[in-house]
Order: C-alpha cells, then sequence, then structure tokens
C-alpha cells in the first residue's frame, strides 16, 4: 500500500486533526485527534469496528474533547490510512490476533507520551478490544465503554470444561440444513471469496457500503432484535440475512437486495453521502481483507491459548455499554449481553439501549452517546 497523506482537514469537524505516528509496534498510525492543543489532558482512546474506520467516531470527538479530554482515535490495524499491515489473504494472520490489536493500543499510547487512558471506547469488533485490553490491563486502560458488542468473558480452558452430555450441534451443518439454507456471516467473513465479493461488487464500493450501513441501522425497519434462546440454528436464523446469511448469497448480494432508495438516502441525515464518500473513497483504496483478517482470526481459533491463559479473569475497571434499540449486536451471541453484566464486568455503570439507533450508534445518535459518556467519564476519572 503506498503511503497518503493524512485525511483532508476539509472532511473533518473544526478541532480535529489527521496525522501519523510513527513506530507503533510496526504500523504508521494514522489518527484523528481533538482537544490535542492543552497539555496534560486525560487521554480517551476510541477504537473503531468493521467497515469502519477513525472517521466513525468524527461525530462525538468534539464533545469529548470539549470535556477536558485528549480524544484519539487511529484506524485500526488493517484499515484506512495506517499502514504495515500484511493485506494477504496467505499474509500473515497472527498480527491479527487479539492480543497483538491491544500491543497495537499500548505502542500508540506510549508513542503519544502517556502511561495510561483515562478510558477505551470501542465500537463492534473495537469493542473487544476495548475489553481486552481493559481486562489484561487494567493499569494502562483505566475505564472501559464498549457499543454494540458485550462482552461475556475469556474462553475457559477446555481441560476444566465438564464433559459434554451429547456431541455438540454443528452449527454450519444444520444452518445449511434449514429449509431455507443460511450460513454464519463471521464464517463468511472468513473465506478467500469475501474480500473481491465486496471490492468488486457489481454496484461498487460506494453503494455496497450505502446498503450495509442502511441495512443494520435504525433506517431499516425490520431492525426489531430480542433475545435469541441458544446457540442453534433455528434460533440463529431468525436474526436478520446480515448476521445470518441466505447461504447462495454474498454479502453485496445481501445488502443490494434492501437498498435504500434515493428518497431514503436523501433523508439520511445521518450518514449523508458526502460522509459516506471519505469510507468508500478509502474502500475502494485498501479493500476489505484488512479487517476481515480479523475475523478469521475469531472463526480460525488463532492462537486461542493466548486468550485461555486469562480463563476465569473479569474486567474489573469502571465499564458501560451502549447500544441502538434497533440493533442486533447484543443479541447476536446468546446469553452474552447479560453474562456482560452479572459476570464479566465487575463495575458496570450501565447498559443503555438508544432509541432512533442501530448498529451505528455513535453516528445514529452521537448526541445521545455524548450524554452517556461524559457522566461515566466524569465518574470513572474523578
Amino acid at each position: 500500500m503506498t503511503d497518503l497523506p493524512p485525511l483532508e482537514g476539509a472532511v473533518l469537524p473544526a478541532g480535529v486533526r489527521a496525522r501519523f505516528v510513527e513506530g507503533v509496534n510496526g504500523l504508521r498510525m494514522h489518527l484523528l485527534e481533538a482537544g490535542f492543543a492543552t497539555p496534560g489532558r486525560p487521554l480517551l482512546l476510541l477504537l473503531h469496528g468493521f467497515p469502519e474506520l477513525a472517521y466513525s467516531w468524527r461525530k462525538v470527538i468534539v464533545p469529548l474533547a470539549e470535556a477536558g479530554f485528549h480524544v484519539v482515535a487511529p484506524d485500526q490495524r488493517g484499515y484506512g490510512r495506517t499502514t504495515g499491515w500484511d493485506a494477504d489473504y496467505d499474509g500473515d494472520l497472527a498480527s491479527f490476533r487479539m492480543l497483538n490489536l491491544v500491543r497495537d493500543a499500548l505502542g500508540l499510547i506510549a508513542a503519544l507520551g502517556h502511561a495510561s487512558v483515562a478510558a477505551v471506547i470501542g465500537h463492534d469488533f473495537g469493542a473487544s478490544v476495548a475489553a481486552w485490553a481493559a481486562l489484561v490491563r487494567p493499569d494502562v486502560f483505566r475505564a472501559v465503554a464498549l457499543m454494540s458488542a458485550p462482552f461475556a468473558g475469556p474462553p475457559a480452558l477446555p481441560e476444566g470444561a465438564p464433559p459434554a452430555a451429547a456431541p455438540a450441534e454443528d452449527i454450519h451443518a444444520a444452518l445449511a440444513a434449514l429449509a431455507g439454507p443460511r450460513k454464519h456471516y463471521q464464517w463468511y467473513y472468513s473465506t478467500r471469496a469475501a474480500n473481491p465479493d465486496m471490492a468488486d461488487c457489481p454496484q461498487g464500493v460506494h453503494a455496497f457500503l450505502r446498503g450495509y450501513f442502511h441495512h443494520k441501522s435504525a433506517d431499516w425497519p425490520q431492525n426489531r432484535p430480542f433475545p435469541l434462546a441458544a446457540w442453534t440454528a433455528d434460533e440463529l436464523a431468525r436474526m436478520p440475512t446480515y448476521y445470518i446469511m441466505d447461504r447462495d448469497r454474498t454479502m453485496a448480494e445481501t445488502v443490494a437486495a434492501e437498498m435504500p432508495s434515493a428518497a431514503e438516502i436523501a433523508a439520511c441525515g445521518w450518514l449523508p453521502d458526502n460522509e459516506l464518500v471519505v469510507y468508500s473513497g478509502e474502500y475502494r483504496r485498501t479493500g476489505f481483507q484488512g479487517g476481515l483478517q480479523w475475523y478469521r482470526c475469531r472463526t480460525g481459533h488463532v492462537l486461542d491459548a493466548e486468550l485461555e491463559i486469562f480463563a476465569g479473569r473479569t474486567i474489573d475497571v469502571p465499564s458501560l455499554f451502549i447500544a441502538g434499540q434497533s440493533d442486533w449486536g447484543p443479541r447476536q451471541r446468546p446469553g452474552a449481553f447479560e453474562r456482560m453484566q452479572s459476570a464479566a464486568c465487575t463495575q458496570m455503570h450501565g447498559a443503555h439501549l438508544i432509541p432512533g439507533a442501530g448498529h451505528w450508534v455513535q453516528q445514529e445518535q452521537p448526541e445521545q452517546v455524548a450524554a452517556l459518556l461524559l457522566p461515566f467519564l466524569r465518574r470513572a476519572t474523578g
């Protein structure tokens, strides 16, 4: 990948700048930041998910900075204008494993001259990184806010697990055997075909992203999530097709079937086309494989033994959860939302589901997100 200049200021809110930080765990990391002019401010680290960028935080960076924080949002490994990662499907997959993503965050904090952050705030897959960061280094990550993706705790040691009464269901075979055959999106994202399916899709990357963001937002009226009873094919198949896909459709075909009308696009105040073009411009250049490597590590259980070292550990720093009321993310793994609150986080300050927001909560309802974050941050840092 060719190094580019930082994201141009014309697409950023006033008070936000883009720049690079060199030598972060092998990366040249691109970041957005605000509140940088005043020295000595406590640091907030904002971690995006898929298919997003540091730019996904543009609507909350300034309110957080105005509250007295130095706010930093990087393009994470595999994304945007951050370089130094391997974009090859057959390349260095282990560099995308969870603890190395936490190492990226640690390296960035150190490169910025800080010993710790007041809080790490993550959305979607970025919430997984934030949760693991708070679990393994609570001395550095002093508080954590998770958005859209609950954290149910580290994997158990298989040596201590009780013997199964019956063989576990092969969820993929069971999904494929349904009357309307289905497949799980994370395992689709782990295939070699997923990146070209999206990067070279017939409708083009811009229209693909428009459909994807719409389909998972509160603008798609069928997003009415509810708890699922179990990790079974019949239960999972109750979720929308962006999570449990039709077996013979690509993701590009899946979202094309729910493409918003021209009038709906024009009415989308939370993601107008002049903002969506920032995403589509970056993904046309990079493709999607960098972000898809994260899914491959999860579905392929890449170095799971590293994570099992922390079996039984909890997140013991102040924690907060925020998601959209129309977001299936908190419900996609049955029981995780409840376990996060009852067991995985010992200082849970609340789990909030915001009306009028789907999966892209900090973009769809940024004022409400900031209104929940700021009292939490004041309590956690007071």
